[in-house]
């Protein structure tokens, strides 16, 4: 894209003088969704604009009065800086953010590969976006007006405009059954969803979660993610699917003493040694190999092969071949939560 490689040049240029720069979207239409930046003053012999002030998501009525004022651009959430600005800067308006981030990184083994941050330090790192910690702070920051292809995939109704509508105004991602629907957003690839007599909504159907909302609402749903949050919601903790430095475990099914996964382990990858207090668990191998550890036994068992490992034993799961290990663990007990777990050795750095 010409007009992408024109504004990153600009963006480089004055990120080489010392500045941070931030890219702003010449606006189309009076977007609430989202964020603007008020440009000031051009700066000499540049495409760029010294920032004014950034502006939150504004309500209808604000944004028609920012397009006609015609200074205001989107706030397109891309930045170009150098490391030493950035530290410089981040250092001069927000030390105690760049003092808890050496502290993280000292008691961080980085000897070890991959690195993994000390999880205790990082834990206690303000939440805080690099928006409000840095730039709207900091009077070193410029906006390069650009005007490149660009969308704000911040909402659901903004994913929706990635799909072309039909002859109703539905907007289809999945398997789906509409009866007397219009201007609807589905997105539902795991499982036919049929809908009667509406319109204007979005529908999301997840393994996780199944979220409906009107359009006009999309931008709330950051406060259902803050409430399962506060409630210590277990589906604000994990995903059916989770993702391991090893490979990744489903939750296919779980009920009242039992929880049935599908375990996938990268090749040459290996689970930490560890041993459950509260539960046994069951292996059947569907494809590849696998190298096991169980107590005092080193097995090896091809596809279609099982081993049991009760309560208490050590053991270890590895992928010693070329293709990815796909494994389904039954696990059986009075507990089994993800904290049941004792590492006594592990390639990740979590013992």
């Amino acid at each position: 894209n010409v007009k992408f490689q024109h504004a990153v040049a600009s963006a480089a240029h004055l990120a080489s003088g010392g500045h941070l720069v931030t890219f702003g979207i010449i606006p189309t239409h009076p977007e609430t969704s989202y964020g603007y930046i008020e440009q000031g003053k051009a700066i000499d012999e540049s495409a760029g604009f010294v920032v004014s002030r950034f502006v939150e998501k504004p309500d209808k009525a604000t944004a028609e009065t920012f397009i006609a004022n015609g200074n205001f651009l989107w706030n397109a959430g891309i930045f170009c800086f150098t490391p030493k600005t950035l530290l410089a800067e981040a250092t001069r308006v927000a030390p105690e953010i760049v003092r808890a981030v050496e502290t993280c990184i000292t008691a961080t083994d980085l000897t070890k590969f991959p690195i993994t941050l000390d999880e205790s330090t990082f834990d206690k790192l303000p939440d805080i976006s690099i928006d409000n910690a840095l730039m709207e702070r900091s009077k070193k920051v410029v906006v390069v007006p650009a005007d490149f292809d660009w969308k704000d995939i911040g909402s659901w109704l903004s994913m929706s405009g990635l799909t072309n509508p039909d002859e109703h105004g539905n907007r289809i991602h999945g398997e789906t059954f509409s009866l007397h629907t219009k201007n609807t957003y589905i997105n539902a690839p795991d499982r036919l969803v049929a809908t009667i007599g509406v319109e204007d909504l979005i529908i999301i159907d997840t393994p996780d979660a199944l979220l409906i909302t009107h359009k006009d609402r999309t931008q709330d749903v950051k406060k259902i993610a803050q409430h399962l949050k506060a409630s210590n919601h277990q589906g604000y903790l994990y995903h059916r699917t989770v993702h391991r430095p090893w490979g990744t475990y489903t939750i296919l099914e779980e009920g009242n003493g039992f929880k049935i996964k599908r375990i996938t382990v990268k090749p040459g990858a290996s689970l930490s040694l560890q041993s459950h207090k509260h539960r046994s668990e069951h292996w059947v191998i569907v494809s590849g190999i696998a190298k096991i550890v169980n107590g005092d036994e080193e097995i090896r068992l091809n596809t279609n092969e099982s081993t049991f490992v009760k309560a208490g034993n050590k053991h270890r799961l590895s992928n010693p071949g070329r293709d990815t290990l796909i494994m389904i663990e039954t696990q059986v007990g009075g507990y089994l939560g993800e904290d049941d777990i004792m590492r006594y050795d592990d390639h990740y750095g979590r013992a």
